[in-house]
């Protein structure tokens, strides 16, 4: 799979290990589900995302979501796992310091990485426990996957590392939306130079393997009281 280098960062579950493993029961699908699930097992497979499991320690249902523009979603009930792994306080941004810290600029870009999260790897050792059935076997994330208790603050500190430079000043990060703050008020920024920051950001991102996509930009913005 391609991504962000294990030598950047992985990332670790941290499992009490103390705690008893759990299998949870086989839940059965209807076989329009079934199909749902085969589909994106295999997606996930070409991706080099997952890989197959034998007799491993935890394991963990599959679950089916409609999303609100009518297609599905399946997501691993990592529940049981999730509890036998500490909570990492790694800090995450306060919502209102980044809206004040976006007010007073002309022009704001909103973008997020593509498939962020599954960019990042799973250290090799804690792989197994990601463990999930479908009614075709059992396979386990190469990938950090959704639903794990620390993901995201894996990820804010990744973005932090990669941003260290630019959040604060010309960008706002809160996990895997990302902010580009571009002409303040009353500053003599050019269009030339939003270029030279839009390309720093994309090579950083590039480098580091993850792909960002624009969602929207807003033009004056201003701060709501």
């Amino acid at each position: 799979m391609t991504g962000i280098s294990k030598d950047i960062i992985t990332h670790k579950l941290g499992i009490d290990r103390s705690i008893k493993p759990i299998h949870q029961k086989r839940r059965k699908f209807a076989p329009e589900r079934n199909a749902i699930i085969q589909e994106e097992v295999e997606r996930l497979l070409r991706a080099g995302m997952i890989r197959e499991v034998k007799y491993p320690k935890w394991l963990a249902n599959v679950v089916v979501v409609q999303k609100k523009n009518g297609k599905w979603r399946v997501c691993v009930d990592f529940t049981d796992l999730n509890k036998a792994c500490p909570k990492d306080p790694f800090p995450l941004p306060h919502i209102d310091s980044m809206m004040d810290a976006t007010a007073g600029h002309e022009l704001l870009t909103f973008m997020d990485a593509s498939s962020g999260f599954q960019q990042i790897q799973m250290e090799p050792s804690d792989q197994e426990d990601t463990a999930f059935m479908t009614p075709t076997g059992l396979y386990c994330y190469i990938a950090m996957p959704f639903g794990l208790r620390n993901a995201g603050a894996t990820y804010q500190r990744l973005v932090n590392m990669m941003f260290k430079d630019q959040i604060g000043k010309t960008m706002e990060v809160y996990i895997d939306d990302m902010v580009e703050c571009h002409y303040p008020r009353r500053s003599r920024e050019t269009t030339s130079s939003r270029y030279d920051q839009r390309g720093k950001v994309s090579k950083m991102v590039s480098q580091c393997g993850c792909c960002p996509k624009e969602k929207r930009k807003v033009e004056g913005m201003c701060r709501l009281h």
